[in-house]
């Protein structure tokens, strides 16, 4: 386990659901600590022998969150692919959002990879080097049916109080638009912010706003009045340079959408595959 000065940290094994994609475990030199124990398929270099150890942020549904104890969604089971490739095992390590943005964690060697539902941005690839693109993701603008609000424009009209979490694109574009949000670490603080009335709308990841709505009791109380086209793309992050370990990464997102897997995961973890799914509706 890796203690972190201030905030505890856990390492948990990721697991897929589906048993067609279980990864092969104990196929690298386990525990050696020598340099070629490091070095798995392809001779990509790991920061610790026999795993893939992956950086990310929780929760984060449909793309990472503990559920019966162990980190499961859309983000892992793609990055177990990559595991399954290398011929070791993923091991998630949770982490402060902010850390992406800069890949501390990976120029200090705890982390191989970042897993985070992550919008690639021109100011993000100074400091890392994204996979390809595995996700196009639009900001939906959740409300309080109670609220009278009924478009992202109306959260100013009608005097309410905007939240959205910390660090993330959903932030800075309300930000750019003018807004000033109140930030919450994580997205289930985004969730019981509204929840608890300390904000009437919320701007946060479309597909977030999916996975909360399958709840009955936040589908009678909340709901989407608008989804904006912010023509984000989600990637995966490696640290700057670590061009075999990028090609893996891509290698098994071009390989999962070419077999159906990717289709398989998606519908799975986020909705019905459908190209128009997370496109903004016409307001």
């Amino acid at each position: 386990m890796i203690t972190l000065p201030g905030r505890r940290t856990r390492v948990l094994a990721a697991t897929v659901a589906a048993a067609a994609l279980a990864l092969v475990a104990g196929c690298s030199s386990g525990d050696s600590s020598g340099g070629a124990a490091k070095t798995a398929a392809g001779g990509v270099e790991l920061v610790k022998a026999g795993q893939l150890t992956t950086c990310t942020h929780l929760p984060y549904p449909p793309f990472q969150s503990e559920i019966d104890g162990t980190v499961q969604g859309f983000d892992v089971a793609l990055i177990d692919l990559v595991a399954k490739n290398l011929g070791v095992r993923q091991q998630i390590l949770d982490t402060p959002f902010e850390n992406f943005k800069t890949g501390a964690f990976l120029n200090s060697g705890q982390c191989d990879l970042a897993a985070a539902g992550m919008t690639i941005t021109a100011e993000r690839k100074k400091n890392v080097d994204f996979s390809d693109p595995y996700f196009d993701a639009t900001q939906a603008v959740l409300v309080d049916k109670k609220s009278g609000i009924t478009s992202f424009a109306g959260v100013k009209a009608k005097g309410g109080k905007l939240g959205a979490q910390a660090q993330t694109t959903g932030e800075d574009y309300a930000k750019s638009k003018g807004y000033d949000p109140v930030s919450f670490e994580s997205s289930d603080a985004v969730l019981n912010g509204l929840r608890t009335g300390q904000v009437q709308a919320v701007v946060i990841d479309y597909p977030v706003v999916q996975g909360w709505l399958k709840d009955k009791a936040n589908a009678d109380a909340f709901r989407v009045v608008d989804n904006l086209d912010t023509g984000e793309q989600y990637g995966f992050t490696v640290k700057k340079g670590n061009a075999k370990l990028l090609a893996a990464v891509d290698k098994a997102i071009g390989d999962a959408r070419a077999d159906g897997t990717y289709k398989k995961l998606y519908e799975q973890w986020i909705g019905p595959y459908d190209a128009s799914a997370a496109s903004p509706a016409a307001s």
